[in-house]
């Protein structure tokens, strides 16, 4: 018990000296002009005056000393029990890399491996009944698709229309995908995360780097292999095969061993991917030898404060004080104690409002941080990552620079506004012409209308099918009374 005694919150110490130091001063103090030792004789002082009259200590000073000093170690939080609590590594943030390369649309693994990729996402949304999970694409460049949300419902719907056919330009980056993984859950203001990486290979040494980064930042990295390492042709949208500089049919093979050494280096898992969901249970199950993984176990070992005890002690004390109006002073030290969850007096005196709203954001209460934060950007950014997309696009369309013109297009698109996405994304585009995410999410969602008006010209055609005897017999009519009149 003694070995794990501390103090959790021990700043509170430094104030000790400085409460002795005014307590003994003050009680040590001689009494003024006007007191009784002056008029006692000395002789006669022991005998009528009180032991802190005679020897000139004033006892009330002691009093509050010892009050300030059981209230500072209270504060202090001593501890030296833990108290175990569940692990659940479904609370905590999830990034999900998907590899949009060509050689996705090997078929090795049947139909293809980016739509067996596609599926497995989906599988995965549906075990992550809670925590955040954001998707990016990637191949020469990465984009967002979604950014942290628990909103897991968007983000399939989403899944669906990811293809090669959209990313701007070729090849394979697994680097710009860790790092974009790594922006999105520094931005969130997450103390620990996994980057999921979907993908047949393109690692490099410095792929690996980044990886460490990522591990050393207190995150991890888990890799998927999709395809096989026997590997398949790449089909070209309009026919034939892939080839190679010297005009020979390129085979996309699935490098396993550097990406089960890339997911080492981040301090994840690799698996390779299955018909079943045996390679989900890998990825998830278990701890990973990451730095963020024993960061969480040890987050959720709490220590059971014993401060609270010493307020015990203060109340006999305190009932001693209740003369001469010395109990106000008694407050100065026992007011401190109050810690209350939300914001008080007390977290105003010494934090801003947006600085208590930012603590809140990192703890996760994004709710309460978009209550707290003054900045309507920032109560925006709360309010979207809690899933109040409608909330957050109001916010966001009060302000008309680009960053906030993007976010809005974002916080529309979690909605299902596809149109109004559209035209976020493209204002975004006229003040900034370059913005390669700005472009991507225009183009995303230039897809998912062309999606939509397929998908009702469908429903439209099934309806005309009914009545599609009718039609016919009235145009053959029709036809006919246009021969004759020409004749």
């Amino acid at each position: 018990m003694l070995a794990d005694f501390h103090f959790i919150r021990p700043e509170w110490l430094i104030a000790l000296p400085f409460v002795l130091l005014t307590a003994v001063l003050f009680a040590r103090r001689r009494l003024g002009p006007g007191s009784w030792e002056f008029v006692v004789d000395p002789q006669l002082a022991p005998h009528v005056l009180s032991g802190s009259q005679a020897n000139g200590i004033d006892s009330r000073w002691i009093l509050l000393g010892v009050t300030g000093v059981l209230g500072i170690l209270a504060l202090a939080g001593p501890a030296w029990e833990r108290i175990e609590q569940p692990v659940f590594r479904s609370e905590q943030a999830l990034v999900v890399a998907l590899d949009l390369s060509r050689s996705m649309d090997a078929q090795d693994v049947a139909p293809s491996r980016l739509l067996r990729a596609r599926l497995k996402i989906l599988d995965l949304l549906q075990r992550r009944a809670s925590g955040q999970t954001a998707l990016i694409v990637y191949s020469a460049n990465a984009f967002t698709v979604t950014p942290l949300t628990t909103d897991s419902d968007t983000v399939a719907a989403l899944v669906n229309s990811l293809g090669t056919d959209i990313m701007p330009s070729r090849g394979s980056y697994p680097l710009a995908a860790i790092n974009k993984g790594r922006a999105l859950l520094e931005q969130a203001g997450m103390g620990y995360g996994e980057v999921l990486l979907i993908t047949d290979g393109g690692s490099t040494p410095a792929t690996e780097r980044a990886a460490r980064d990522l591990r050393d930042a207190g995150y991890s990295l888990s890799v998927l292999g999709v395809g096989t390492t026997d590997g398949a042709p790449i089909p070209r949208a309009t026919g034939g095969f892939v080839t190679d500089q010297m005009g020979q049919i390129a085979v996309a093979r699935l490098e396993e061993t550097s990406l089960r050494a890339l997911a080492t280096a981040g301090g994840g898992r690799y698996a390779t991917l299955t018909s079943d969901n045996s390679d989900l249970d890998l990825l998830l199950s278990g701890e990973t030898t990451s730095r963020s993984a024993t960061d969480e176990t040890q987050g959720t070992d709490r220590w059971r404060e014993e401060g609270p005890w010493l307020l015990l002690l203060l109340l006999p004390l305190a009932a001693m004080s209740f003369r001469r109006g010395w109990a106000i002073v008694l407050l100065v030290f026992v007011l401190p104690l109050a810690q209350p969850a939300q914001a008080s007096l007390w977290d105003d005196m010494w934090q801003t409002r947006n600085q208590q709203a930012q603590e809140r954001l990192e703890e996760g209460d994004v709710l309460a941080a978009a209550e707290l934060f003054d900045d309507g950007e920032w109560q925006a950014v709360s309010r979207y990552r809690g899933g109040e997309f409608a909330e957050s696009a109001a916010k966001f369309a009060a302000k008309g620079d680009t960053r906030n013109l993007y976010n809005l297009g974002n916080a529309m698109a979690m909605q299902g506004e596809f149109e109004s996405a559209l035209d976020a994304y493209e204002q975004v585009l006229e003040m900034e012409p370059d913005n390669a995410d700005a472009k991507y999410n225009r183009d995303l969602m230039d897809e998912m209308l062309q999606e939509q008006q397929s998908q009702q010209e469908g429903e439209s055609q099934d309806s005309d099918q009914e009545s599609g005897g009718e039609s016919e017999e009235s145009d053959g009519e029709n036809e006919s009374d246009q021969q004759n009149s020409d004749n």
